[in-house]
C-alpha cells in the first residue's frame, strides 16, 4: 500500500519542476517531487481558505467571537494573498518556485482577478457580495489545483489518486458547511443555505465512509473514526438548520476541530510516502 500513499510526491513533473531541475542543475529527482507535491498541497489548501475566510467575516457580522474572528480573519486573508502570488511568482519561504507553465499562469491569473474584489469585499464585510463572490473563486481555486494535478505527469492509478484528492477535498467542506449554516443564520438566502449545508454535509459524510470503508491502514482509519465522531456530534445543528447562537458557538468549536482532525488524516496519507 505504499505505492497507494506517494500520490503528492510522486506528482512530481509539474513544467515549473522539469524547468527548476534545468536551471539549477543540482536538485534531485526526490528534492522535485517533494517541492513540487507541496505546491500541489498548498494549492489545494487555497480553496479551503476561500471558505474559511467567508465563515470568519460571517461570524464577525452576527457577532461572535468578534474580536479572535476577526484576528482569525486577517490572518486568513493574508495566508490567501501571499500563498497566491507565491505561487504565481513564487516564494523561497512557503517553498514555491514561480509557475511557468503558461496555462496555469492564466488561470491563477483569472483567480487573482477575483480575489481582488472578493478581498474588498471581505474587508468590507459586505456579506451580499461574499455570498455571490465566494463560490466563483472556489472553483477557479479548484480549477487550477486540477491543472496543476494533470500537468504533474503522475502515472498513479487514477483509483488510487483520488482517494488521496477526496480525503485533501474534506477539509474545504468542513468550511463550507459551517459558512452556509452562518449565511442563513445573517439572512441570506435562508432556506437556500440551510438546504445547501445540508448537501455539503452529506458530501463529507459519504467520502468519509467510503474513506473508512477503504482506509489503507489501521493508524488512518482509527484517525478517520476520530473525525467520524466529531462530525456525529455536529450532525444535529446541520440537520436541524440550528442558527441559534448556542448552536453557532458550538459549530464555531466543531468545525475548526473537523478541519484540524481532518488535515492530520491528510498528513498521515502522505507521511507514508517513500
Amino acid at each position: 500500500m505504499r505505492r497507494v500513499m506517494s500520490m503528492v510526491a510522486l506528482s512530481a513533473c509539474l513544467t515549473f519542476g522539469t524547468n527548476l531541475v534545468a536551471s539549477e542543475g543540482t536538485s534531485s529527482t526526490q528534492e522535485v517531487k517533494q517541492q513540487s507535491g507541496n505546491v500541489i498541497n498548498l494549492a489545494g489548501k487555497q480553496r479551503m481558505l476561500t471558505q474559511k475566510m467567508s465563515k470568519e467575516a460571517l461570524f464577525v457580522a452576527k457577532g461572535i467571537d468578534t474580536d479572535v474572528n476577526k484576528a482569525n480573519l486577517d490572518k486568513t486573508v493574508a495566508l490567501f494573498d501571499k500563498t497566491l502570488k507565491g505561487l504565481i511568482e513564487g516564494d523561497a519561504q512557503l517553498g514555491l518556485p514561480k509557475t511557468e507553465n503558461p496555462e496555469i499562469v492564466a488561470q491563477l491569473t483569472v483567480v487573482k482577478e477575483l480575489w481582488v474584489p472578493f478581498k474588498s469585499s471581505i474587508q468590507k464585510g459586505d456579506l451580499k457580495a461574499i455570498s455571490e463572490q465566494n463560490i466563483p473563486l472556489l472553483k477557479n481555486m479548484n480549477k487550477a489545483v486540477q491543472m496543476y494535478a494533470k500537468a504533474s505527469g503522475s502515472k498513479l492509478d487514477p483509483a488510487m489518486a483520488q482517494t488521496i484528492n477526496l480525503a485533501g477535498r474534506q477539509r474545504m467542506l468542513t468550511q463550507k458547511m459551517t459558512k452556509e449554516l452562518l449565511l442563513a443564520a445573517n439572512g441570506i438566502d435562508t432556506d437556500a443555505n440551510k438546504a445547501n449545508a445540508k448537501k455539503t454535509f452529506n458530501l463529507f459524510k459519504t467520502t468519509l465512509t467510503d474513506l473508512i470503508a477503504k482506509a489503507p491502514n489501521d493508524e488512518i482509519k482509527a484517525q478517520l473514526n476520530v473525525v467520524k465522531g466529531i462530525m456525529e456530534e455536529y450532525q444535529p445543528i446541520i440537520e436541524n438548520g440550528d442558527t441559534s447562537n448556542e448552536a453557532l458557538k458550538k459549530a464555531e468549536g466543531l468545525n475548526m476541530k473537523l478541519l484540524k482532525e481532518s488535515n492530520k488524516a491528510v498528513q498521515m496519507y502522505t507521511a507514508a510516502i517513500k
